[in-house]
């Protein structure tokens, strides 16, 4: 028998990272979104918190093997 299991998580990370001084809560928002879109930002993400969501599994029917048949 052959079962697909799905875990659904939902995973928090942070990460401390230093912004100029000066900048205004926008220009804040748009450095940080910058950074991470460019992959900047991941090598220092931490994972924080690890929530569980739900898990599933589905039964898949076995196929006759082709070569018995």
């Amino acid at each position: 028998m052959r079962v697909i299991v799905t875990v659904v998580e939902k995973i928090t990370s942070e990460a401390h990272i230093d912004i100029p001084d000066g900048l205004n809560q926008s220009v804040i928002k748009q450095h940080i979104v910058d950074r991470y879109n460019t992959g900047e930002m991941s090598t220092e993400m931490n994972i924080f918190q690890v929530d569980f969501e739900s898990i599933s599994a589905r039964i898949v029917p076995e196929q006759p093997d082709a070569k018995s048949a």
